[in-house]
């Protein structure tokens, strides 16, 4: 089956990419809302074409509402600037009149479009990777949707990484922002539950030239290793670095937000025996998207989840006739869980054909998708480990 699929993968990715540079002439605009800019930016740089191959895919298929052609309009979140990214997808829903969003990143950019963009307009967004617990019970009006789970199991699977390697003491460093402060309380709420004990739990602002004093106070409290739930690009770098200069620590808990190629490229040997986790599955799915992945990492953190948030908005569409989110934000869990004919990554045009003649699909996609609660992943992690300066996975959890 693969030798069949990937071609059309490969081509419906280049065909993403190019819908994306050109701003045809498409009968349904999809925004690609993520922080093409900012502290995440080496990992956006795989998650939008994820998303762009799914909806070239889909286009490309001939299959969609009738025949209908699918473009990627992208807007940059930035990450952090909740104003830049309030203004991009007002611009993204009003100018380029988008009927759906793959979108945003960092949880508080998410929310501050959310609620006072997207709600207001009635605009559908599936987040890709924006994991605040505190967007689990946001005001959506069935409108939010994210195939990313929420830290609340992050923080439960962080601990079990830890614990299971015979460590009961940390200390915590977090970027001072919806996503680190949820993350650093629902990490330390598991952690002390199983037993373990956080020595310190200090927040860090991004953008800064010098963490000595962070670092220091860090130090100060002590801890068998240190937690850094910040960005991979930005301040959670800088503390790593600082940390190993002045000797402070030596080996570092990598959450999601630290989870990508560019920090050990960045920080060299000196990072072997670091660890931590990111959304990841094993699953028939992740590996054929992987494989179809063409002029991108597919096997970075979110990108497959980027690939199955366009997926789940253009099945949504499809199953409800409609490109109207008022009509298709109905359908999103129900294409996306059983029951149905469970649907890989390739196999968007078959999901459309069953849609199109009445029939149930469940979408399982590049990160095995099942949405619970109000619409968010259940949440399947990769444990992952710094070896020989490359980062490497040793489970799944």
């Amino acid at each position: 089956m693969k030798k069949l699929i990937l071609p059309t993968l490969v081509a419906a990715s280049l065909g993403a990419a190019g819908l994306s540079q050109a701003g045809g002439h498409a009968d349904v605009k999809i925004g690609v809302f993520l922080g093409l800019t900012g502290p995440i930016e080496s990992l956006v740089a795989n998650m939008a074409p994820g998303a762009e191959q799914a909806i070239a895919e889909v286009s490309d298929s001939g299959k969609f509402l009738d025949g209908k052609t699918v473009e990627a309009i992208r807007a940059d979140t930035t990450c952090i600037d909740a104003a830049a990214a309030t203004a991009a997808i007002e611009r993204l829903i009003t100018s380029d009149k988008v009927s759906g969003v793959v979108g945003g990143d960092c949880s508080g950019v998410t929310t501050a479009a959310l609620t006072n963009v997207a709600v207001p307009n009635g605009m559908v967004m599936i987040s890709p990777s924006a994991t605040s617990p505190a967007l689990s019970t946001v005001e959506d009006n069935g409108l939010f949707f994210r195939t990313a789970p929420s830290d609340a199991r992050q923080g439960v699977v962080m601990t079990e990484v830890i614990m299971d390697r015979g460590i009961k003491e940390v200390a915590v460093t977090y970027t001072n922002n919806d996503y680190g402060k949820g993350l650093a309380d629902a990490f330390q709420t598991a952690f002390e539950a199983a037993g373990g004990t956080v020595t310190i739990s200090a927040s860090h602002e991004d953008g800064k030239a010098d963490y000595a004093a962070e670092v220091g106070a860090l130090a100060s409290a002590g801890g068998e290793v240190l937690v850094v739930a910040g960005y991979i690009d930005q301040g959670g770098k800088g503390i790593i670095q600082g940390s190993l200069d002045t000797g402070a620590f030596d080996t570092f808990v990598l959450p999601d937000g630290m989870v990508g190629d560019s920090l050990p490229a960045a920080i060299g040997s000196d990072l072997n025996g670091s660890f931590g986790q990111a959304p990841g599955t094993d699953s028939e799915g992740a590996g054929l998207f992987a494989d179809s992945a063409e002029g991108y990492d597919g096997t970075s953190p979110f990108a497959g989840e980027s690939y199955d948030a366009a997926a789940l908005i253009m099945l949504a569409m499809q199953a409800a006739g409609s490109m109207d989110p008022a009509d298709y934000k109905g359908k999103v869990m129900e294409v996306a869980n059983a029951p149905g004919e469970q649907i890989l990554p390739g196999e968007l045009a078959k999901a459309l054909e069953i849609l199109a003649g009445g029939g149930d699909i469940d979408y399982v996609g590049a990160s095995n998708v099942e949405l619970i609660g109000a619409g968010e992943s259940a949440g399947n992690y990769r444990e992952i480990e710094i070896k020989d300066g490359a980062l490497s996975t040793v489970g799944y959890r």
